[in-house]
């Protein structure tokens, strides 16, 4: 995805999408993919895993994103409603060959700005033991640690940030 060309993080536009279908259920599904590579055993559609599928992840209460650079699909990321003031950041993902470039971090920008616009105050999620940089990023971003909300067993960090009106 975008071979030869240097993606840069302001070079992206996202678009609605659908976690089930086109290129949000292949970004998806690579997520799935990698996450079942790295914590080997998981089942990720048990009965204990929080879900975030298409019933969480669309409107009126959630919202899914693909990011695009030069029209071809780089990331993703959605968000879930936990109550009237609450939502969870979920699926954030970025294809292996476009990491370390700032993506992450103006994706996790764009579900903040989709929470804000379903009229959210407080923003959660979570990350595995694994996944240092996404927790680094996280913290670097405001999220501050709170105890586990959401049963996610394979979470070593759960995150909280107010989501404050844009200037």
């Amino acid at each position: 995805m975008c071979a030869g060309r240097v993606v840069t993080a302001d070079s992206l536009e996202f678009r609605a999408a659908q976690v089930d279908t086109g290129p949000g259920e292949i970004l998806a599904q690579a997520m799935r993919d990698e996450i079942a590579v790295m914590y080997d055993g998981l089942e990720l559609d048990g009965d204990y895993m929080p879900k975030a599928g298409p019933a969480e992840l669309s409107p009126p209460g959630g919202s899914f994103l693909v990011g695009y650079a030069d029209g071809e699909p780089v990331c993703c990321g959605g968000v879930k409603r936990l109550d009237d003031r609450t939502c969870e950041i979920k699926k954030m993902y970025i294809v292996p060959s476009q990491r370390g470039k700032g993506i992450a971090r103006v994706l996790l920008h764009a579900l903040e700005d989709s929470a804000r616009a379903l009229g959210y105050e407080l923003a959660r999620l979570d990350t595995g033991p694994k996944q240092l940089n996404a927790r680094g990023l996280y913290e670097s971003e405001g999220y501050v640690a709170i105890p586990d909300f959401n049963g996610n067993p394979i979470a070593a960090f759960w995150g909280e940030k107010p989501l404050a009106p844009e200037p």
